[in-house]
């Protein structure tokens, strides 16, 4: 196996990653009421957690210039919004402007982290 397979193979595997977490967050964030053990105690730590892991494997399975990664942190943010949105007609849940600004702290954590682990 040369590089450029394996390269295409990690980019392969984290886009898998990238769209698994993908439902994960989706469900959790839409649930009336998620499952109690996948809480790490403070909901903005938990928009943050989750958006970084999103950020990272996008980044990962995702190469691409960087205006194109700068396109692609964007189009996180706007699912974040569109999630936030959603979230006014799931009983029990709320639309909060600070879970949409921990979405953006865990999109800059996970591509900083992403860009860092590609170096």
């Amino acid at each position: 196996m040369n590089f450029f397979t394996s390269t295409l193979r990690a980019a392969q595997t984290w886009r898998a990653v990238l769209a698994l977490l993908l439902v994960v967050v989706s469900y959790l964030a839409l649930t009336p009421s998620p499952p109690h053990g996948v809480d790490l105690g403070w909901d903005k730590l938990n928009h943050t957690a989750a958006f970084a892991a999103l950020a990272f494997a996008a980044w990962l399975g995702l190469p691409a210039p960087p205006y194109n990664q700068r396109l692609l942190l964007l189009s996180l943010l706007a699912y974040g919004g569109a999630i936030e949105i959603l979230q006014l007609w799931v009983p029990g849940r709320s639309c909060e402007w600070g879970d949409l600004a921990a979405d953006a702290v865990g999109i800059t954590v996970g591509a900083c982290l992403a860009a860092l682990a590609k170096r």
